[in-house]
């Protein structure tokens, strides 16, 4: 009985015809024992031939569990190989950054903060397998500058800005370092999760080179020479106008991310006006509930309701904190990296651009020579053709009598 609950094998083949005698005919309908064995003995052949390529996977268990809250869906040795890929995937990045450790540095000339970065790799174009160094906030923004430089159409992760908006935080303040520390330790490991940026060589120095190593780096960049030339071809761009030959794509897009950004923009500036002004409400209300408190002790007839209402005051500086602690932690930075990000986005078309009206240029440039090239060539032609007729016209008298 245990026999029959097993899923059915494939098909029998039909029952030979030829005089091989009475085994292979069908049984008769009055023996179910013989079809019954036989149907059985069919199942386990073809289970026997399953076992083969499933053997593999028998021995982890855990991979067979995964699919086990759907006994409809067949599993296959293709879709577990898949499974056990995908939950593998994590183990397989060769690259971890960690920005910790924030230091004050003070000088005669100026007051800045450096963040230790520590890289554990398995890549093989790396020396070691462990680094670390110590970079400021001006070492980020060279990185950034020397990606966009080297990948001007890909998407480059934000950098926090350099300064802050007044009356929002203090500058140095442990809470705008800690802010800081978090965007730039995010802003490298998105670097090291691209495809492409993760293998960029100034990258690669940024997290291995100790300070006079990059500062040399650094020297070996563009002249000043070359940076004029870059900006002087950015503005005779813009003066150009418009690309003439730009798709239809890039065109929506800009359009599109023109009108965003104008909107996150109005988006950001009002939820940090909302913040500010929580705050000052909260600083206010700080003040109110130990004058109540103190005020209290010297009025007995309206104690009670003083107390009260200090009680009150006190609840709501605790709620309106957690608000504010929610704006600054769950919407400020999330709608702020919209907006860096619509900057980004609208630097990269506007370099696109550039390159296309670039490229517009030099085929313009072609096609004015091939023309010039045309006219002389006609020219010669000419020329040419009229010497061949005189040549011709002289023959011809000298022949006469």
């Amino acid at each position: 009985m245990e026999a029959e609950a097993r899923v059915p094998g494939p098909p029998l083949p039909p029952p030979s015809l030829g005089g091989g005698g009475g085994t292979e005919a069908e049984p008769p309908a009055g023996a179910p024992g013989a079809a019954r064995g036989a149907l059985l003995a069919a199942e386990v052949l073809a289970l026997d031939d399953e076992e083969d390529d499933l053997e593999v996977f028998s021995k982890d268990t855990s991979l067979a569990e995964v699919n086990s809250f759907s006994p409809s869906t067949p599993i296959s040795p293709s879709s577990m190989i898949n499974q056990y890929k995908f939950e593998d995937e994590p183990e397989l990045r060769d690259l971890f950054i960690t920005v910790d450790d924030p230091e004050s540095h003070i000088t005669a000339i100026e007051t800045f903060i450096t963040y230790r970065v520590v890289t554990k790799t398995s890549r093989g174009e790396f020396d070691s397998s462990e680094y670390e160094v110590r970079r400021r906030y001006q070492d980020f923004l060279w990185l950034k500058s020397k990606l966009e430089e080297a990948h001007p159409t890909l998407i480059i992760p934000p950098l926090p800005e350099k300064f802050i908006m007044k009356g929002m935080v203090e500058r140095f303040s442990d809470e705008f370092i800690e802010t800081r520390r978090k965007a730039l330790h995010k802003f490298l490991n998105r670097i090291a999760d691209h495809p492409t940026l993760t293998f960029n060589e100034d990258f690669k120095i940024f997290l291995t080179a100790q300070a006079w190593e990059l500062s040399s780096h650094k020297k070996q960049g563009p002249g000043l020479l070359s940076r004029m030339g870059q900006t002087v071809r950015a503005v005779a761009s813009s003066v150009r106008g418009g690309v003439k030959n730009r798709p239809e794509m890039f065109t929506e897009m800009n359009n599109y991310m023109e009108t965003f950004s104008q909107k996150i923009n109005v988006l950001d500036k009002i939820a940090h006006r909302i913040y500010k002004e929580e705050r000052e409400y909260f600083n206010e209300m700080k003040e109110y509930g130990p004058i109540h408190t103190l005020w209290s002790a010297s009025e007995e007839d309206i104690a009670d309701s003083l107390k009260g209402v200090a009680s009150c005051i006190d609840k709501c500086c605790k709620a309106t904190e957690k608000r504010m602690a929610g704006l600054s932690e769950n919407l400020l930075p999330i709608l702020h990296e919209y907006v860096l990000y619509s900057e980004i986005l609208m630097g990269v078309l506007k370099r696109r651009d550039q390159i296309q009206g670039e490229l517009d240029s030099k085929v313009d440039t072609l096609a004015n020579k091939k023309t010039e090239k045309d006219l002389c060539l006609a020219a010669w032609e000419s020329f040419l053709a009229s010497q061949t007729v005189d040549l011709h016209v002289e023959e011809d008298s000298e022949d006469r009598p």
